[in-house]
């Protein structure tokens, strides 16, 4: 890895939480005060309290931390500090001398462990199944104020300062010319990343992205009947299965307070999303997403203190100006993955990027990278194919 800025540090980083802080993780979760549920009532009303209290039964005598905690270190980690903020980020390069680096960006609730099943067959396709001119050298950022990036520092970072630090850390590593892959929250700011530094980013390729009206009755009115339903069913989301972002958008420090407390609070408030969005096939969400890995992902929120840090982004997304200004179209060529419970709609899509390439999947859901990562790694690989130097 070459720092291209040597004023400032790119320091080696290692995951390791104190026994301590494992200690009080059990000892909170075997404390636990249930909630009671009324009677006949199950996932409508929110996460089943046998459900949560058999998932908190395992996370505190079933679950092995540093067996996860190890599967972690089997990759390099590093912090940088960019426009005040620690950023941390898992650097993987590929055996392949012409890799092209990708930046892979996790969106809420997740984090660096969403991509853990792509690293080997992005970095070394020749070994999974794939052709070498396909390989990558891999960056993967704890977004600011995520999981091992650490609490934020202030107030003010919204997707476009969150886009331009990642755009310095590339600097910093020296890749002129990259790639860049995002979710949920991330396929906002992988977009600006490429609207930020259109000269370095060959192309964005994104899934879970969000799309809306713009107020043009001639896109509308040509919407076919499956992009209409399409819309339909991100307008039912956004009624019956938003309130988490409200409450995040508008009074984020509420949330913080039982959060940053309460693990079993912490697990159902995520646990919750696994279920909504994973594959409609999925009864549980474990039966879409390992078990391990979605504890593995709730602790790394609890361990590091980030529940309330990441909730005040949506403080930032909902109060910054720009997300309700009318946008150019963005110039990078760009690609879209879609799964199941995606609610991308193209011809809205395109109205704001450069879309080269629409897939569309019948498997898999919003935690793509999770759940299917077969799918999630081969649509990768044909949209930069095409982009490539």
């Amino acid at each position: 890895m070459r720092n291209t800025h040597p004023a400032v540090p790119v320091r080696p980083y290692r995951v390791h939480i104190p026994q301590a802080d494992l200690d009080d993780l059990r000892h909170r979760l075997r404390r636990t005060r249930w909630a009671p549920q009324l009677p006949g009532t199950g996932w409508e009303r929110g996460v089943p309290a046998d459900y949560l209290r058999d998932l908190a039964e395992h996370w505190a005598e079933g679950f092995d931390w540093r067996l996860q905690e190890a599967s972690l270190n089997r990759f390099p980690h590093h912090t940088t500090v960019i426009d005040g903020a620690n950023i941390h980020f898992v650097h993987v390069r590929s055996p392949e001398p012409d890799a092209v680096p990708l930046m892979l960006l996790h969106g809420w609730p997740g984090s660096i462990v969403e991509f853990w099943d792509l690293i080997g067959p992005l970095t070394d396709p020749a070994a999974h199944g794939g052709a070498a001119r396909d390989a990558f050298h891999l960056v993967i950022p704890s977004l600011p104020g995520y999981g091992f990036s650490g609490p934020l520092p202030g107030t003010g970072w919204n997707d476009t300062r969150t886009a331009a630090a990642l755009v310095r850390l590339m600097a910093r590593l020296g890749y002129d010319r990259y790639g860049v892959q995002g979710g949920d929250v991330g396929a906002f700011i992988a977009p600006l990343m490429g609207r930020i530094a259109p000269d370095n980013v060959i192309g964005v390729h994104v899934n879970g992205l969000l799309t809306f009206p713009d107020g043009d009755t001639e896109v509308m009115a040509a919407l076919t009947d499956a992009e209409r339903a399409r819309l339909e069913g991100m307008r039912r989301w956004q009624r019956e299965l938003g309130a988490y972002m409200q409450l995040q958008g508008t009074r984020p420090q509420t949330i913080a307070a039982a959060l940053h407390d309460s693990p079993v609070g912490q697990l159902a408030w995520i646990v919750e999303r696994f279920k909504d969005w994973t594959d409609p096939a999925a009864e549980l969400p474990e039966d879409a997403v390992d078990r391990d890995r979605i504890l593995t992902d709730v602790s790394i929120y609890w361990f590091t203190g980030t529940a309330g840090s990441a909730a005040h982004t949506y403080y930032e997304r909902f109060n910054d100006p720009a997300m309700r200004a009318p946008r150019t179209r963005g110039t990078v060529p760009t690609g879209v993955a879609v799964f199941p419970t995606d609610y991308s709609v193209r011809p809205l899509a395109e109205r704001v990027h450069n879309v080269v390439r629409w897939t569309e999947y019948e498997r898999g859901g919003h935690f793509a990278a999770l759940e299917a990562p077969d799918l999630m790694a081969a649509d990768i690989r044909a949209f930069f194919r095409e982009l490539r130097p």
